[in-house]
């Protein structure tokens, strides 16, 4: 008997916490970044490495991972996910990858840099 494959490409909505490395591209003075990601994977867990394997090759470094689960599971929750991110998100299916759709430098309140 044979089993039925149930281990299904989903995309996942990803928010990636960066601090600074050099050569990282963030504006000057930025202390860090949050990325929101969508990243396809069979599980939340496969997403995760494979995002931050490809921000680490990017020169970026990864912090922190929030995972806010698959758009299935954002609308049982309420969420709002206009057209354009539906977008993003199938595209990171189709093409079995990773969407930075949205990149957030940090500053200190004081002005001051930690580079």
């Amino acid at each position: 008997m044979t089993e039925t494959k149930k281990n299904k490409q989903q995309v996942y909505t990803l928010l990636i916490e960066v601090g600074r490395k050099q050569g990282d591209g963030l504006p000057d003075g930025a202390t860090g970044a949050a990325l929101m990601c969508y990243a396809s994977g069979v599980d939340e867990a496969e997403a995760v490495r494979e995002t931050v394997a490809i921000l680490k090759q990017a020169d970026l470094a990864p912090l922190d991972v929030s995972g806010y689960g698959t758009l299935e599971e954002r609308l049982a929750e309420g969420h709002d996910i206009n057209e354009e991110e539906q977008a993003l998100m199938q595209r990171a299916l189709d093409e079995n990858s990773v969407i930075v759709a949205q990149m957030t430098p940090f500053f200190d309140a004081d002005g001051g840099t930690s580079q």
